[in-house]
């Protein structure tokens, strides 16, 4: 046996057997204090009481932030530092918990009102036990691409970036960054799909004109379309009466504005903001992760991370179904699977050939068909 290892198993011995018996520890064993009073658990494991759960006083909350091991649930008095119960079991395929979750809590708090655990910070106030079943969700799927990447894993899963709002307010910019037709075509088949009504939200107009060929198309599709300026205040009192007692979500891509819209609509909101970059006019991510805002006559607005590529989880043959301008010509098509891209007898591409079906439109499904698997 190696020279002094006896020694060194004997000191780890007695450090167990001291602490166990919650003695303080002292000396030249360690620097400091060592009882278990002392110790505190970091906050990617938080634990639930050594009872049963089913014991304990329940309430229903909605979660409002998220951290590594546990969440921040709002009920209607106060805020909840949460952990998750072992016994929470989410359903596969999406994010376990997001903002606007509606979930049921075991509140343990009560029970640790001594000063020892007031001292600790790290403390459930509640276990999350069970999650009620989401109504609208705003979700992207997780791309495959990044330094974890497995090849071999084929299932899709789906980020759940907020759930339970009401409306989507797709933001976008007339100048830096420039309007996208696409993104925004993108944002209502996400909206669609997650039954939130879209809502389109041109912001900077003070930059200049939108484009009002691109603006045409979703004219026509009957999406209500407001024009604003958070620098001048445009715009921004019709949007603030529309969204009164809805939760609705902020979503665009990153420097259009969101957060410096929000601090026109909700006074004190104090979001973060950043210009966006003089060298190329590309925006820069300030908001990192979903916040709320409580809106001053009712209702929430969710602030959501800018992004820079939207993926969809969605099968080729469905796509054409989020183009209802496609549909009174999709029927004359000679194959019931046509994708209306090289097939012959193809009434959406004769349409398009006629002027009856609006170019743009249909450059849009041809853009988002070729790249709807790439990012997944």
């Amino acid at each position: 046996m190696a020279k002094g290892k006896g020694k060194s198993q004997r000191r780890i011995s007695n450090w167990q057997q001291k602490y166990l018996q919650d003695d303080e520890i002292t000396g030249s064993e360690l620097r400091g204090s060592l009882a278990r009073r002392g110790v505190k658990l970091p906050a990617n494991r938080l634990a639930a009481p050594n009872k049963n759960l089913d014991s304990l006083p329940k309430i229903d909350g909605m979660v409002v932030s998220l951290f590594p091991g546990g969440v921040i649930v709002r009920t209607d008095n106060e805020q909840l530092l949460c952990g998750i119960a072992g016994t929470y079991r989410p359903p596969k395929g999406a994010s376990a918990l997001a903002v606007g979750d509606t979930v049921t809590v075991a509140v343990t708090r009560p029970d640790h009102a001594d000063s020892a655990a007031a001292a600790d910070k790290n403390r459930a106030d509640g276990m999350v036990l069970t999650r009620a079943l989401r109504q609208t969700v705003l979700s992207r799927p997780r791309p495959k691409s990044g330094k974890r990447r497995d090849e071999y894993k084929t299932a899709i899963f789906e980020k759940v970036i907020v759930a339970n709002m009401d409306v989507l307010l797709i933001v976008a910019a007339t100048q830096q960054p420039p309007l996208r037709h696409g993104l925004i075509d993108r944002f209502l088949i996400i909206a669609e799909r997650g039954e939130l009504s879209p809502v389109l939200v041109i912001n900077k107009i003070d930059l200049g004109p939108p484009d009002d060929d691109v603006l045409a198309d979703f004219v026509e599709m009957d999406i209500e379309i407001f024009h604003c300026s958070a620098e001048t205040g445009a715009g921004v009192q019709e949007l603030s009466a529309s969204l009164a007692g809805k939760r609705s979500v902020f979503a665009g891509a990153s420097g259009v504005g969101k957060s410096t819209l929000i601090n026109a609509i909700v006074p004190g909101a104090a979001a973060a903001t950043r210009q966006v970059r003089s060298k190329d006019n590309r925006g820069r991510h300030m908001t990192s992760a979903a916040a709320i805002y409580d809106l001053p006559a009712g209702g929430m607005l969710v602030d959501t991370p800018g992004i820079r590529e939207l993926g969809i989880r969605l099968e080729a043959t469905e796509l054409p179904w989020y183009f209802p301008q496609f549909e009174p010509f999709a029927a004359q098509c000679k194959f019931n699977d046509c994708t209306h891209t090289h097939e012959p007898s193809c009434g959406v591409i004769a349409a398009v050939e006629a002027g009856e079906l609006p170019p743009t439109r249909y450059e849009s499904y041809l853009r988002i068909l070729n790249t709807i698997n790439e990012r997944f």
